[in-house]
């Protein structure tokens, strides 16, 4: 099924919509944050509200499409498409003070991804593309995505504390991480991979990502000809996305093959 302009103006005006909410809460200066799994993986009442408007506006005007929200939006549709939500990337930083946050939207069809939305409210910028839908930030088309070996890119990624030490999924990433520039850890996967798409970060990878830190800001990538794969090795998933060359690069590493 093919993205049509309305689902593309339907993706901006909600990631849009849902950070300027999120926004709006925060400035209250009274932020109702509380811990999921561990005292870095929290949800704020913003994460709720922004989700709920989302949900909100899909039941009314794409009541046939699936959707799944990382704040526990769940529900099967008939149309064979699901769009996936992430109310607020990035929300330990959102809840500190940072602004290294955003709000980010994918629809995809079965596992194919076909659109993502991405809303940095900080700068007022929004970026929009898909496989068959070239990425624009504000409206404005963005240059193509240039292939490049990785020893000449900063890499943005991600590991846990509890991660860091010895193990094979720990090795796997310190190899990769070893060959890029530099290191980015910031902590938003979708700020990440806009960072990617418009050229301020080279590449990325990342384990075990959920599908709405993954989908959104790959669907950017992909509509900028740069290349997004997932893949198993010692036991994780790993999820990487940049030019094609330092994918590739990377994804050896993370398998450990020579």
């Amino acid at each position: 099924m093919s993205v049509t302009p309305d689902d593309v103006t339907l993706a901006r005006d909600l990631v849009v919509e849902a950070a300027a909410l999120a926004a709006r809460i925060r400035d209250t200066g009274d932020l109702a944050t509380r811990a999921k799994t561990n005292v870095s993986d929290v949800v704020t009442e913003a994460d709720l509200a922004a989700e709920a408007l989302v949900v909100e506006r899909l039941d009314r005007d794409r009541p046939g499409d699936g959707l799944l929200g990382e704040e526990g939006t769940a529900r099967e549709g008939t149309s064979g498409r699901r769009w996936v939500i992430d109310p607020v990337d990035g929300t330990y930083n959102f809840a500190t003070g940072s602004d290294y946050w955003c709000s980010a939207i994918a629809l995809a069809e079965g596992d194919e991804v076909l659109l993502g939305a991405v809303a940095h409210h900080a700068s007022g910028t929004v970026l929009v593309g898909g496989p068959d839908v070239p990425t624009t930030r504000n409206g404005e088309p963005l240059a193509p995505i240039a292939d490049a070996p990785l020893a000449g890119l900063g890499a943005a990624t991600y590991a846990h504390p509890a991660f860091i030490g010895s193990g094979p999924g720990y090795d796997a990433w310190a190899r990769a991480a070893s060959l890029p520039a530099t290191i980015r850890m910031l902590g938003s996967g979708s700020m990440d991979l806009v960072g990617v798409a418009t050229g301020r970060l080279g590449c990325w990878f990342q384990h075990s990502t959920p599908d709405w830190d993954w989908l959104p800001g790959t669907a950017l990538v992909a509509g900028l000809g740069g290349a997004a794969e997932r893949l198993d090795a010692h036991g994780l998933t790993w999820s990487v996305a940049g030019p094609p060359t330092a994918v590739r690069e990377l994804s050896v590493a993370l398998r450990g093959e020579a």
